[in-house]
């Protein structure tokens, strides 16, 4: 059985740094490897609502705002504090874990629609703040973000920030993979399935939802300050109500509890408006279309349908 869970995380990993070396291969210009870089920040954000509502069944319609935090950490902190963006970075990190710690000790008592609208509340409140403290943030106008020097090396171009976003999502994917093979993994795939049941057998359900919420508090953060650093600017709108959406999009379209449908469905929710573009008008119409038949016909997700579609058909 151990054996068997290994093999199924190194190829998960294996099959994602696969696609991740293909894609410079393939890419025409260097405008797809921004977009795949997009791709790959998303992903980890979206990883990170994967252990909160995959493995822990917790819903969350406010993450943006974790992923603002983190992105004006690294904005904020050079510009206003003279802190090394680096450090901002991982400070921005931080913060949106201690965040989350204050924010979901009260909230996480809560269940189902009732947690869904406290974490929205929550988001609203981070981007009303991002809005309005122009003093700090710049207000709707955004503000600049310095770039990342490590030995006297400016990190930039897209081709540079390919790989360090590829990086990134690596170990995020390695570290999801391995909290759910942990037994810390399986408490919260217990309390998924029932939480009076996990209280029964002496599970403290409080704390593993806590936990579960910081660490994808985190995810979050560290993929905000990733799209900062690379974008070199930061508006509010990251941390709009819609990127919060759209990030419960991505884990639900991929398939929910996997680390492969997270990535999916970020590509989905990325590349695909890149593609519709042609329609004009019509794209959101379209992408709303599309939307709704994967969620008809492959309800489980892309990436579990498809699973379970081979594994019905093998002999």
């Amino acid at each position: 059985m151990l054996a068997a869970v290994v093999t199924s995380r190194l190829a998960t990993l294996l099959f994602l740094a696969l696609v991740i070396a293909v894609v410079p291969v393939l890419a025409p210009s260097s405008f797809y490897l921004r977009v795949a870089s997009l791709v790959w920040i998303f992903a980890l954000a979206a990883l990170g609502l994967t252990i909160l509502m995959g493995y822990a069944g917790q819903v969350s319609l406010g993450h943006a705002g974790f992923l603002g935090i983190g992105a004006y950490a690294v904005a904020v902190g050079p510009a206003r504090l003279g802190l090394d963006p680096l450090l901002s970075f991982f400070l921005g990190a931080a913060l949106c874990g201690l965040v989350a710690y204050a924010v979901g000790k009260p909230i996480l008592r809560l269940k189902g629609y009732y947690l869904a609208i406290a974490t929205l509340g929550f988001g609203l409140i981070v981007a009303l703040v991002l809005h309005s403290e122009a003093a700090v943030t710049g207000g709707p106008d955004g503000i600049q973000v310095a770039r990342i020097t490590l030995f006297g090396w400016r990190i930039s171009g897209a081709t540079t920030w390919y790989w360090v976003t590829a990086g990134a999502l690596m170990i995020g994917a390695a570290l999801a993979l391995n909290i759910a093979a942990s037994p810390s993994g399986r408490t919260l795939r217990a309390l998924h399935d029932s939480e009076v049941a996990a209280t029964g057998v002496g599970v403290d359900v409080a704390a593993r939802k806590l936990a579960a919420f910081v660490v994808s508090a985190v995810y979050a953060g560290v993929a905000g300050g990733l799209l900062a650093l690379m974008n070199g600017f930061i508006t509010p709108e990251t941390a709009s109500f819609m990127h919060s959406i759209e990030l419960v999009a991505m884990v639900i379209i991929g398939g929910t509890g996997s680390v492969l449908g997270a990535v999916v469905g970020s590509a989905f929710l990325t590349v695909l408006p890149q593609a519709l573009t042609i329609l004009q008008e019509y794209e959101q119409a379209v992408l709303g279309l599309l939307i709704m038949v994967f969620m008809i016909f492959l309800p489980a997700g892309i990436v579990s349908s498809l699973k379970r579609f081979v594994l019905d058909r093998a002999p």
